[in-house]
């Protein structure tokens, strides 16, 4: 097949990226690309990237790969099948028998697949990037272009991005940035609460689930609330369960997507669990304050599983202020790369970047690799941008769409199935790759 033909694939063959070859036009190695993040979505971009001829240079802070899956506690496992949760090109070991494989199976998994395409020498790791600015020279107007970038192409003949690494004397200049820094990390978002009422006033210990002393140490014997309902709250709440047996109290915010911990509802029968619903609460000397409850409920440690400042944590990684207010002053999703995701893709008015790994879905290893894809593809210089104002009106159509069918829940980045679908037929026709529907999959 050569350059530009297109295949016809069902939607099964669509999801499992085994049609399109994305073809190099020539060597890349003068480019320079940045990849923030060694977790699943910075290891697509590595791969893709490497396979087109580029050299990247992938920043991990951490000591090694996994993201999110390398800390986690003990009891966290997939929340969806693992035959959703595997690579077009590497699958799961036929020794991993079960549905949902732990999160040590999962970094087993991750790790092989960095080794088998060798990613890791491309990793930088324990190196924190602190902030990226753009450098343009000074008589240049970026503000007044009417294409992404002056050309409506992946790299710019002037502008540059420098990558700032904590404790480096000098930073990275590079060609092209992509941002794979997670939802799931760093930043904890807390409740705010009233003067002397919040966790000041509390005798115990306040933690939040990204901590790393959730040890049986710390929590052993002790009376413990966690505030939260969703997969790390119920994670948490099942971790501390099993290793003390007594009750605590689950605050229920929502529940929105998760797969329970083996016999979570067996451990709230017997009563190591309590489950309490509540508008809201305040700290007290001893405990909580509950709403609606005439008593105090006695703690020793409250665990806030309460999510993470996504927007906050992509935004504080500018420099420029001018960028921190095109990342959080628009509700409208990033152009392209994840046409149902509001904070994933490309933005029609920051130049030489792209976000991954940003979106929820139940099948995100395989909604990243199509979106990793598609982004290696135009990269590869085998695709050109529409103008600013069309890629502009495209993502308020979508928006349009994202609001019509997220109803309450817009502001989360999975929307629904039919849009991830169509988004996929998308990105198939961006890189001139036909898909054909025969079997609906929820995929």
């Amino acid at each position: 097949m050569g350059k530009g033909e297109g295949c016809q694939i069902t939607l099964d063959q669509q999801l499992s990226l085994s049609c399109f070859t994305v073809f190099s036009s020539g060597p890349k190695m003068e480019r320079k690309i940045a990849i923030i993040g060694a977790g699943v979505s910075g290891l697509l971009a590595c791969k893709y990237t490497l396979e087109n001829g580029f050299k990247p240079i992938v920043f991990e802070a951490r000591s090694g790969i996994g993201g999110v899956w390398s800390q986690t506690i003990e009891s966290t496992k997939l929340q969806t099948p693992k035959s959703f949760y595997q690579f077009s090109d590497f699958a799961w070991p036929n020794s991993v028998t079960e549905t949902f494989p732990d999160h040590n199976k999962v970094m087993e998994y991750l790790q092989a697949y960095a080794a088998h395409f060798n990613l890791f020498p491309s990793i930088k790791f324990d190196t924190k990037v602190t902030s990226i600015d753009r450098l343009v020279p000074s008589d240049e107007d970026e503000h007044s272009w009417d294409l992404w970038g002056g050309t409506g192409k992946p790299f710019s003949s002037s502008g540059k991005w420098n990558v700032t690494v904590q404790e480096a004397r000098n930073a990275y200049q590079v060609d092209f940035v992509i941002l794979c820094i997670g939802r799931y990390s760093d930043l904890p978002n807390t409740p705010d609460f009233p003067m002397n009422k919040g966790p000041e006033v509390f005798d115990g210990k306040v933690l939040h689930s990204m901590n790393d002393d959730l040890a049986a140490e710390l929590i052993n014997g002790k009376r413990v609330t966690v505030i939260g309902f969703q997969k790390s709250a119920v994670d948490v709440a099942a971790e501390v369960a099993n290793r003390n047996g007594h009750s605590f109290l689950n605050q229920i915010s929502s529940c929105m997507f998760t797969v329970l911990p083996r016999n979570f509802y067996d451990r709230v029968q017997g009563g190591g669990l309590s489950l309490m619903k509540s508008r809201s609460f305040t700290f007290c000397k001893n405990g909580l304050v509950i709403d609606g409850e005439t008593t105090p409920l006695v703690t020793d440690i409250v665990i806030f599983a309460t999510g993470y400042k996504s927007d906050e944590k992509l935004k504080n990684i500018f420099k420029s202020t001018y960028f921190q207010k095109q990342i959080t002053g628009s509700s409208a999703p990033l152009y392209r790369f994840s046409l149902f995701s509001i904070r994933e893709g490309i933005h029609p008015q920051i130049p030489q970047l792209a976000i991954l790994g940003y979106a929820d879905s139940p099948s995100i290893l395989r909604t990243t690799e199509m979106r990793s894809k598609c982004l290696a593809h135009f990269l590869a210089g085998n695709s050109n941008l529409p103008t600013i104002k069309e890629m502009e009106h495209n993502v308020m159509n979508w928006e349009k769409s994202m609001r019509l069918y997220a109803g309450e829940s817009y502001r989360r980045s999975c929307v629904s199935v039919l849009l991830q679908k169509y988004s996929n037929d998308q990105l198939c026709k961006d890189m001139r790759c036909n898909s054909k529907k025969e079997k609906m999959v929820f995929g």
